[in-house]
């Protein structure tokens, strides 16, 4: 089910809101980039995602060429703390079909631990650019 949520970088510079649903999942990846920033990511779909404040104080960064072959990501961070909130991406298949938004669970502010600890976990394949499929090893994630 839907909810929205807000959520915020760690200084508070960066705020913003969302309409995601945790009964879909909390998505944990294996690519390089959400390894090693530990991402834990729920999708808000077009439309479901909004900047509140502090989007002066957003910076990117875009990998080269783009990890993903048929879409695009941006990743965004506070550029005065440094925590990555949220990426926006492009993807032409099921379920975003055009732009959408993989939110960092961890800065919702209004989520409780028992609704995360309930959101089942979804294991994607980034390093091999299967998405939509569960790497081989997963215990490390």
């Amino acid at each position: 089910m839907l909810k929205t949520y807000s959520g915020s970088c760690h200084c508070g510079a960066v705020r913003f809101s969302c309409e995601i649903d945790l009964g879909e999942g909390i998505r944990k990846c294996n690519c390089s980039f959400c390894r090693k920033t530990r991402m834990l990511k729920a999708y808000a779909l077009k439309g479901r995602f909004r900047i509140e404040a502090g989007a002066e104080d957003l910076r990117s960064y875009q990998a080269t060429p783009s990890a993903w072959a048929e879409g695009d990501v941006q990743h965004y961070f506070c550029g005065r703390c440094g925590v990555r909130g949220f990426s926006w991406a492009y993807l032409e298949v099921a379920p975003f079909f055009g732009e959408f938004h993989a939110v960092n669970v961890a800065c919702l502010d209004d989520v409780s631990p028992e609704e995360i600890a309930a959101a089942p976990v979804v294991f994607e394949d980034g390093r091999h650019d299967r998405q939509t499929e569960a790497p081989d090893f997963t215990a490390h994630l």
